[in-house]
């Protein structure tokens, strides 16, 4: 009996795992995942893009420093402190990692008490008498040991399935600091966008006054008719609706930024600051390096890990359970005998089971379990690829924008000529007041669209940052 308590012990200490083994799956077999890499993205190729450098010290965990402005910096990192959906993700995160301790206990025996005192009282009708003829009392004090001993891997398996859980959930929280951070930046820039649209229609404000003054003064002469004057008025009046409207944007984006932080839009005033700055150099580093840098990838990842251990848990419901159950304490009838030696009681015993038939079940569990495997695959390559695109999108984004911001200065040159030599016209007599109009209107329109393709261009260098992952990696994961 002693042998067969030692073999039970060393199978249950050096239980086999049943079911197969993790290995991370390969990304998509694409042309940026073959065996030898490119050396770098096809649009960081296109446009010259810098490789990453280990001495870089751009997008190192606060990315955000890259564009050198205190009051980017101050509002995203509230983010991290007060936004309600980071710390939701971060309390997920928490839940999982505590799983990982309910699914660890599983491994060691189970120990309960049960303490108790029970008065019993002799019927009269065993000893022909009237009323009870005598009591008795019980007092117990048993401990009881019960232990399934992982012969087959399954409870080591659901560790390591919670704790890859875990470690995904921790990747989640990284991408949703990462999201709602580029989020927070690209409505900033958006909020300094319109800030510099404001700037440019009081300017033209003024402008389109001094000639509304030039036409009147022209008017009052008779050298002018009082529809230049009306087209006069039209202009201005336009340009004033477009400022007022402009402050309905403006508050929109600042009412975001104060919920991304984390507090009531009442809370929060940012003050005009037109928006002056360029895309900052972001380095590039080859395709692979996406799998290490983007905490969603990795995140599937650990999933995909997950998943795996899900199917050896299905699998080991195929094999015998073994269960060790004993119990040992103190029964007397009399309490100051409770305690003594005589009064001890135990009894230990093992249990296997096995179930003989069901109908298929635990095959159709295992193949449940595969088909979800195979789901999580192939969502980690969509993870992947999508990571890819968003790339490739904001490299190309960048460097068509520079171009067409490079001939929008152009246009902007040519358009103040036009405005000033029309203008000239008009007062010399020589052109009439719709060509100085639809001069205006050409300048204003171009100097937009310049306040528009550089809001755009900040916007793409940060998703840019976002579609690298940030200054965050794989090493970050907690083990």
């Amino acid at each position: 009996m002693n042998q067969l308590g030692m073999l039970l012990l060393l199978a249950a200490l050096t239980g086999c795992r049943i079911g197969p083994n993790y290995s991370r799956p390969s990304p998509p077999n694409l042309p940026p995942f073959k065996e030898s890499p490119p050396v770098n993205f096809k649009e960081a190729e296109a446009a010259g893009w810098k490789q990453s450098q280990p001495a870089d010290d751009l997008a190192k965990g606060e990315w955000w420093k890259v564009y050198n402005d205190p009051e980017l910096n101050a509002l995203v990192e509230q983010v991290n402190l007060s936004n309600q959906n980071i710390l939701q993700a971060e309390a997920l995160y928490r839940q999982a990692r505590a799983a990982i301790g309910v699914a660890r206990a599983a491994l060691f025996p189970t120990v309960s008490t049960s303490p108790s005192m029970t008065a019993t009282g002799i019927s009269s009708t065993l000893s022909n008498t009237t009323g009870v003829t005598g009591s008795s009392r019980t007092y117990s004090l048993p401990f009881n040991v019960s232990w399934e001993p992982d012969l087959w891997g399954s409870i080591r398996r659901n560790v390591t399935a919670s704790s890859a859980t875990a470690q995904s959930m921790a990747a989640s929280l990284a991408n949703a600091r990462l999201l709602y951070q580029t989020e927070l930046a690209q409505d900033y820039f958006g909020l300094q966008g319109l800030d510099s649209a404001a700037e440019l229609f009081h300017r033209t404000e003024t402008s389109y006054k001094e000639y509304l003054a030039l036409t009147r003064s022209r008017f009052d002469a008779g050298v002018a008719s009082d529809l230049d004057v009306a087209q006069a008025e039209t202009q201005l009046y336009q340009v004033q609706s477009q400022l007022i409207d402009v402050g309905v944007q403006r508050s929109a984006y600042e009412h975001g930024i104060a919920i991304l932080k984390g507090k009531a839009p009442a809370e929060l005033t940012i003050a005009h600051t037109p928006l002056k700055l360029l895309p900052p150099p972001v380095p590039i580093g080859v395709p692979s390096e996406l799998l290490e840098r983007r905490p969603d990838i990795a995140s599937a990842e650990r999933q995909v890990a997950a998943a795996n251990e899900q199917i050896g848990i299905a699998m080991a419901a195929f094999y015998p359970t073994l269960s060790l159950t004993g119990s040992a304490g103190l029964s007397s009838s009399s309490l100051a005998k409770w305690f003594t030696w005589p009064s001890r009681v135990w009894s230990v015993g093992p249990q296997l089971a096995e179930t003989l038939f069901d109908a298929g079940r635990r095959r159709g569990i295992v193949n449940e379990q595969r088909a979800a495997y195979d789901a999580t695959v192939a969502g980690y390559r969509q993870t992947v690829l999508t990571a890819m695109q968003q790339v490739e999108d904001n490299l190309a984004a960048l460097r068509i924008l520079q171009d067409e911001a490079a001939v929008l200065n152009l246009t902007i040159d040519a358009a103040k000529r036009t405005l000033e030599l029309s203008a000239a016209q008009y007062i010399a007599g020589t052109a009439s007041y719709l060509t100085v109009i639809t001069a205006q209107a050409a300048l204003l329109n171009a100097e937009g669209t310049a306040i528009t393709l550089q809001t755009r261009r900040m916007t793409a260098s940060v998703l840019l940052i976002q579609a690298l992952g940030g200054g965050w990696n794989t090493s970050q994961l907690p083990r």
